[in-house]
């Protein structure tokens, strides 16, 4: 199981996870937009090479999967459960990517740029994520010449992403914000300040159960821990308005609140058919009810995994064959309802 699906990080209540991402290119190479098969086969092999052959630590915890060779099926897991971007999994003629056992780091090669390495933790563990992808980064550039530039920093593909290649972003789930009407002004003022906020699966997607994706959007002229400290610092600030408006909810209309989450708990309880879009707004009801303790018998960490879990291409992959709209739509609220079964 994926690390960031199964524990909870400091302040797991709020924020599902933390990811660092580091933007590489390799020296002697175009970008991948520019490559050919060949050379796309050659990037492959040599930066698999310095995890898989050259470091002993590290051989043993990563594999490789070269995409083309994985089922339409498997890459769209990958992505749902964020261990590759949809660009990979959308580009899989001439990308791959290095798993480690946990699942808490992926070596995207041939993305948008050559490498981009992901450390993904639970909770708000931005610099702890970012020491994992500085060690690993470390030693890659010990065996491979980067793109490098002494005065604009690291070359890539995106002009945003060149002088430090980092994109530090959180995952975090803000109902209170949303149902008071304030999750607007919020987001609006973390545009301000340069932080990008995106839906459940990054650049181009929209917001799915009240699941932000927040991100610097700057990473030329700032350092690395200036950019993890700004990030951390704004969500500290997101996260006790999230608090302050749970607390407002529950002061003003408790009665209320508690009717809205023991509706949706029972609706996905009982239901026999539920869409993707209706089951992620209940499990989102779900998660505020957790955290509230108006709901005490269920883990936060369930359900976590069950936003994954009920996501088309794993609800495809547990039944080991391909399903029809309808048919994910059943399946789907048998597992919600046998989940919530064995957990009450």
């Amino acid at each position: 199981m994926t690390k960031w699906m199964e524990q909870l990080g400091p302040d797991g209540d709020i924020i599902i996870s933390s990811r660092i991402r580091l933007a590489r290119n390799l020296q002697e190479y175009p970008f991948p937009v520019a490559l050919t098969k060949g050379k796309s086969k050659e990037i492959i092999k040599k930066i698999s090479a310095v995890i898989l052959e050259g470091n002993t630590v590290l051989k043993h915890d990563f594999q490789l999967l070269e995409m083309e060779n994985q089922p339409m099926m498997e890459r769209q897991v990958l992505m749902e459960k964020h261990l590759i971007s949809p660009s990979l999994m959308e580009n899989f003629e001439k990308s791959a990517v290095l798993l480690n056992k946990d699942e808490s780091v992926s070596i995207m090669i041939n993305e948008e740029d050559h490498i981009r390495i992901q450390c993904l933790l639970p909770g708000l563990q931005l610099t702890e994520a970012w020491d994992t992808a500085d060690k690993l980064d470390d030693v890659l550039e010990e065996s491979l010449y980067y793109a490098f530039d002494e005065q604009l920093g690291y070359l890539t593909s995106c002009p945003t992403n060149v002088g430090t290649g980092i994109r530090a972003s959180v995952m975090v789930h803000l109902p209170a914000l949303t149902m008071t009407g304030y999750i607007n002004r919020v987001l609006q003022a973390a545009n301000q300040i340069g932080l990008a906020v995106r839906g459940l699966y990054g650049e181009g997607t929209e917001s799915v159960g009240n699941v932000f994706q927040v991100s610097n959007q700057i990473t030329l002229g700032r350092g690395e821990e200036e950019i993890i400290s700004n990030l951390k610092d704004v969500m500290r600030q997101i996260v006790q308005k999230e608090r302050d408006a749970r607390s407002t909810l529950l002061n003003s209309n408790r009665l209320g609140l508690e009717d809205k989450i023991y509706r949706s708990y029972g609706i996905l309880s009982n239901a026999r058919i539920l869409t993707s879009q209706e089951c992620m707004k209940l499990l989102s009801d779900l998660r505020l009810g957790i955290d509230l303790e108006v709901l005490k018998d269920i883990q936060l960490e369930e359900v976590n995994q069950l936003m994954v879990m009920t996501q088309p291409a794993c609800l495809q992959k547990s039944a080991e064959k391909s399903l029809s709209t309808h048919e994910r739509d059943v399946r789907r609220a048998s597992i919600v309802r046998q989940k919530l079964g064995s957990l009450g």
